[in-house]
């Protein structure tokens, strides 16, 4: 199927409207359409926004975080329940922008690795497979060292941030550290 084109050639941005009634509708295809197809979006990493019928709302990240809690209770979550409650302490928390931030570049770190063992992976016998994934590959331990540095680096910049505003706040009310 061909998708409208925006003026630099490059596919336009998919418009989904969210009715009252609760229903989605594509725009491009002029059909309604599920949460599951919406789903099938984003797994082939179509860009779309979901805009609400009357006010024209942005309701993107509401339908996103309704895909995510139909797929938690769907029998194989991805967060345990330490996990959902500790993201859930942040909000509001002086942290909350960088922990955000966090889990962003290392959710991208984690796609970026997975994009690349795929690539790698292409015509991989399984015998070839188990091999590859041993951690003693040295292109595995590059990538998984990518990762955990990145991840120490943004670490380390929330821990900078923290004192920073630690020592801001000493320095508000007249005290040193």
């Amino acid at each position: 199927m061909q998708h409208p084109k925006s003026a630099g050639g490059a596919p336009a941005q998919r418009i989904i409207k969210k009715y009252p009634n609760r229903r989605l509708y594509d725009t491009t295809t002029s059909a309604y359409i599920t949460l599951t197809e919406v789903k099938q979006l984003v797994m082939a990493s179509e860009s779309f926004v979901v805009r609400d019928a009357k006010s024209n709302q942005d309701l993107t990240r509401s339908i996103l975080l309704q895909i995510i809690l139909e797929e938690e209770a769907g029998g194989a979550p991805m967060f345990s329940e330490a996990v959902l409650a500790n993201i859930i302490r942040f909000y509001g928390h002086a942290m909350q922008g960088f922990m955000g931030a966090y889990l962003e570049k290392n959710v991208q770190a984690f796609t970026d690795i997975q994009a690349k063992l795929a690539e790698q992976s292409k015509g991989l016998t399984p015998e070839m497979w188990a091999q590859f994934m041993n951690m003693q590959s040295p292109l595995m331990q590059g990538m998984m060292g990518n990762y955990v540095e990145q991840s120490k680096n943004t670490f380390l910049q929330m821990q900078e941030q923290l004192q920073k505003q630690t020592e801001q706040m000493f320095g508000a009310f007249g005290l040193k550290r």
